[in-house]
């Protein structure tokens, strides 16, 4: 087994980023002040495939948007920490609070303050647009953009290495089955 196949067979526990991974990383603010931000479907299903998989889903970041909030509320994550200019403190928090050992989380960032993170868990993700003090620091590189589904690609990558095939092996997936109608003359 290669190296980074052994640092995803360990992850319970996945932190992501949200502005430049989980967003293109742009901000949109109208006339009012308000805060958009545009999330990737794929990144969502992939967050599901990974609870599904007894893999917690956590948030990191800086940003104190409520589309952040509202998002996870959407994909039902369950640790959303915001406003987070330190992310070591919380993601140590919530690592002891799940009783898991560094080598068993995976954090997905972008930009300078999640070095810390990546530097201290057991399989640092980041983006093909991270600053190069960022991608110095990953095991892992995506080929996929932050918003155009990076977290779905790491996700695959975890779940391929923990035995989890198709999202039809996940528990609480359905293989649907597709009829077709004879074609008629």
């Amino acid at each position: 087994m290669d190296e980074l196949e052994d640092r995803a067979r360990r992850v319970r526990m996945l932190s992501c980023d949200v502005d430049g991974v989980l967003t293109d990383g742009r901000i949109y603010v109208d006339d009012e002040g308000r805060e958009f931000k545009a999330f990737c479907a794929l990144d969502g299903v992939a967050m599901h495939r990974l609870a599904n998989a007894g893999i917690v889903v956590a948030w990191i970041t800086g940003s104190k948007a409520p589309a952040v909030a509202h998002r996870a509320q959407q994909l039902r994550i369950p640790h959303l920490v915001v406003d987070a200019h330190d992310k070591l403190t919380p993601w140590e928090r919530l690592r002891s609070e799940l009783g898991l050992v560094p080598d068993q989380c995976a954090h997905i960032g972008d930009d300078l303050p999640d070095i810390p993170l990546l530097r201290a868990c057991g399989f640092a993700v980041t983006v093909p647009h991270a600053p190069p003090a960022v991608r110095a620091c990953a095991h892992y590189v995506t080929a996929r953009e932050g918003g155009a589904g990076a977290v779905r690609e790491i996700a695959d990558v975890i779940l391929a290495a923990q035995g989890w095939g198709d999202v039809t092996d996940a528990p609480g997936h359905a293989v649907a089955a597709v009829a077709t109608a004879p074609e008629t003359s």
